[in-house]
């Protein structure tokens, strides 16, 4: 049996996971050999009596080729631990995933990572403040790590991306199964400039069980995970203490009181978690010799950045209006700027176009809080 195929199928059976992989992997030098082991060695190596069966009696053989021609069909890369292309990082971790499926640049792996994640629900500050985020860390060449979910996640990934950043996305489905749909265009995107990862095999469903296995992923990839937004039950809490686990750094963006999407990070900055304002504070904790190579950088990197586009009277007025944190309704706009109304809806359409404003469901508009620059 190929040696691919082997290892695929010991992801397949149930009963074997991540640490029994790791058990069989080391006892058997050649892969393909794993099935050959008698019952008293693979319970020896704690393999329950129901998986040791169905992997001697090769049940999952025949999904497992069949997975492997499917990666080769459809140019899907099959990354193992401890072989070349298996993330470094990853491989740190208590529990790696044997095999992970993987479409896209999987060299940008080997790039500096920091994983963004949050609620799905999350209040037009937090969207904000993830894709400002995102777009930051994304521009200074840190990949943007998170799990393509609505929400927080979308945000982190849209920032990066708008920055000509790379991202990499980790899915709790099979690599062929995009959840949620709306994200679609956007998982080409990040294909075609970053890459997507799963553990699970192909045409897995988005179930629930599933996203709490993948954060270990997240985090795993990642010199520190940082926490936009979440509840007090929020997966994204589990991803924090993952990361704690893992020994990464944990960051959290500091939220109003009075909402409960700020209870997730607010309650991490008591547990010691790093306050976060701005990208600096991110970079500022990661290994010295990374961190002096990001921000001597950066000088250069200001230099050539582009000026800001100046801006008339009217839309000046309007934007000073305007909250970051807050959608506020157009009546209000008419009343608090006295501008005439067709002028008004004149400026907040050409506002929008150039970046500066972004209109939500009901008539609702927010400012952007980074500002476009002029080419």
């Amino acid at each position: 049996m190929d040696d691919l195929a082997a290892l695929v199928e010991l992801t397949l059976i149930p009963g074997i996971g991540s640490l029994a992989q790791a058990r069989l992997t080391g006892a058997c030098a050649d892969s393909s050999r794993i099935c050959e082991l008698a019952p008293r060695e693979l319970e020896f190596l704690e393999v329950p009596a129901e998986a040791s069966e169905a992997l001697r009696a090769g049940r999952y053989r025949p999904m497992a080729e069949e997975i492997v021609d499917w990666c080769l069909r459809e140019g899907c890369r099959l990354l193992v631990r401890g072989r070349p292309g298996y993330p470094k990082l990853l491989e740190e971790i208590y529990d790696p995933p044997l095999v992970l499926y993987a479409r896209g640049h999987v060299e940008v792996l080997d790039m500096p990572c920091v994983a963004i994640v949050g609620t799905r629900r999350p209040t037009p500050y937090g969207l904000q403040m993830a894709e400002g985020l995102g777009y930051d860390l994304g521009a200074r060449g840190i990949v943007v790590v998170s799990g393509l979910a609505r929400g927080i996640d979308g945000a982190a990934h849209r920032g990066c991306l708008d920055a000509g950043g790379r991202t990499a996305a980790v899915l709790g489905s099979g690599i062929d199964v995009i959840y949620p749909q709306e994200h679609r265009r956007m998982s080409r995107d990040i294909e075609n400039h970053g890459v997507l990862l799963s553990e699970f095999p192909p045409g897995t469903s988005p179930a629930p069980q599933n996203f709490p296995v993948r954060n270990r992923i997240i985090s795993g990839l990642s010199l520190g995970t940082l926490v936009v937004e979440a509840g007090e039950y929020s997966g994204s809490l589990i991803t924090a203490r993952l990361a704690m686990e893992q020994n990464r750094e944990v960051y959290a963006l500091p939220g109003n009181l009075t909402s409960p999407q700020s209870f997730g990070p607010n309650f991490l900055i008591k547990q010691g978690a790093k306050l976060v304002q701005s990208w600096r504070d991110i970079v500022e904790e990661f290994p010295p010799e990374l961190r002096c190579r990001l921000l001597q950088n950066e000088e250069a990197w200001q230099a050539d950045r582009p000026q800001l586009e100046l801006l008339d009277e009217d839309e000046s007025t309007v934007l000073a209006a305007l909250d970051t944190d807050r959608a506020i309704l157009f009546d209000r706009l008419l009343r608090s700027t006295g501008i005439e109304i067709s002028r008004l809806s004149n400026l907040l359409l050409n506002l929008e176009m150039r970046g500066y404003v972004r209109m939500l469901p009901g008539g609702l508009y927010i400012r952007v809080a980074r500002p476009p620059q002029k080419k």
